[in-house]
């Protein structure tokens, strides 16, 4: 079995966890915050970042991030300095993953999700349970898909994006670059970079 450290000790990876089979063996947990090191109630060490320098031989899965921290996730994995080799992709056993369908590197796939024909999935990407991604779509790198979304066909969600459990986006969709989709939303038409948006229909929610 292959040597596996999860970064950080967050939701995410606690979920990645759950999403092992066979082909790798948990060795430890690495984060940032010091109050989180010891052993997990899980059994698995908790460490520094610098465990994994000292596992040149293990692979790295890296899911920091949340709807407050997403657009930063890219900086956080590339601050890790591991070549994209060093990076595993994890994929829970109930996913169904389609013939010509494409995951990346770094990509943890949760119990439930499916992946149409000719659906791409980037690199460094969270896709939670039960979510769908049809035909010709896309999901950019770094991005945060929640659970039970449906992304229809030919619809394209950009680098860095958050995308609230819930959501459907339907087909022919363009999702820019660093949104934050609200949980439970209807994308009925194409979203800007850098916007937050929510509702059915999802529209721009702006600070008071």
């Amino acid at each position: 079995m292959k040597k596996l450290i999860i970064f950080p000790f967050n939701g995410n990876g606690i979920e990645a966890m759950g999403c092992l089979g066979d082909e790798f063996e948990l060795i430890a947990f690495a984060d940032d915050t010091v109050e989180k090191h010891g052993m997990s109630a899980f059994g698995i060490p908790v460490s520094s970042r610098d465990i994994i320098h000292q596992y040149p031989e293990a692979y790295i899965l890296a899911v920091p991030g949340s709807p407050s921290s997403y657009k930063i996730r890219k900086h956080i994995i590339e601050s890790l300095q591991i070549p994209p080799s060093r990076f595993a992709t994890v994929i829970h056993p109930s996913a169904s993953i389609a013939k010509h369908a494409s995951i990346g590197y770094n990509s943890l796939i949760m119990a439930g999700v499916v992946l149409t024909n000719t659906s791409r999935v980037g690199n460094h990407i969270c896709i939670l349970p039960n979510s769908v991604i049809h035909h010709d779509s896309l999901v950019g790198d770094y991005s945060l898909v929640g659970s039970s979304v449906v992304v229809a066909g030919n619809s394209v969600i950009g680098e860095n994006c958050y995308i609230g459990s819930g959501t459907n986006i339907i087909n022919n969709i363009h999702v820019g670059e660093q949104v934050l989709v609200g949980m439970g939303s209807n994308v009925l038409r194409s979203v800007p970079a850098l916007l937050t948006v929510a509702g059915n229909p999802a529209n721009e929610l702006r600070a008071k």
